[in-house]
């Protein structure tokens, strides 16, 4: 979908690309070849299905900047591609010239699947006018109070949430993240391949929609 002059794409389970003066990936998992090549890419944390080397290995170039937590580091190095890798934590921010991107954290509250120590991320990426937060594996953290703000702001801020349960946020509860984050969109993600149904996006939506928030169902690219 196009979010002013960004582009945004969902490429399944918590994989998206956002194109505007440069092209960035989050996660890129199962996508198709013959996609762009990055300028960036995103890593949220060294789960397979997060961090994947082969479907990184699809859309890197001579140049790409990786920023990983320190657990993918050792599956990154295998590139022959000569490209930038940055480790990244939560509470960085970085200014990568038209994109501007912090660090926030992401992790399980009552889980054991993404512990607080592992210092696992999501991202916040500042496009001109445009916010877009991707919260990575993550519960409805405290942490999250802190992205109330930017609706005021008068800023475009997308939040895309992961709605398919067990090892992140059900509908439900991305819905409360909603409440509180309240962003001008939210997209729901983390559904409908290894775990989360497309149902869990739709009573999601339909959640958001009941308290007048927009939402958006993207197609898988």
């Amino acid at each position: 979908m196009l979010i002013s002059e960004v582009n945004l794409k969902w490429l399944g389970h918590s994989g998206f690309l956002i194109k505007n003066s440069k092209t960035i990936y989050i996660d890129p998992y199962n996508i198709k070849t013959g996609m762009d090549k990055a300028d960036i890419i995103l890593i949220t944390h060294s789960h397979y299905d997060h961090c994947s080397v082969m479907d990184i290995e699809k859309i890197i170039q001579e140049g790409t900047k990786i920023l990983l937590t320190a657990d993918c580091q050792s599956k990154i190095t295998r590139f022959n591609v000569p490209i930038k890798m940055e480790i990244v934590e939560p509470g960085q921010e970085l200014d990568l010239g038209d994109v501007k991107i912090s660090i926030l954290p992401a992790y399980n509250i009552d889980k054991k699947f993404h512990p607080k120590e592992e210092a696992w991320v999501g991202y916040l990426i500042k496009i001109n006018n445009i916010l877009i937060y991707h919260a990575g594996d993550s519960d409805l953290i405290p942490e999250m109070q802190k992205l109330t703000g930017y609706k005021q702001s008068g800023k475009e801020f997308v939040a895309l949430l992961p709605v398919g349960g067990r090892f992140t946020m059900n509908s439900e509860e991305a819905f409360e993240a909603v409440k509180l984050i309240k962003p001008t969109l939210a997209i729901p993600m983390h559904y409908g391949s290894i775990i989360g149904e497309n149902k869990d996006a739709f009573e999601f939506k339909e959640l958001c929609e009941e308290n007048n928030i927009r939402c958006e169902i993207l197609r898988k690219e």
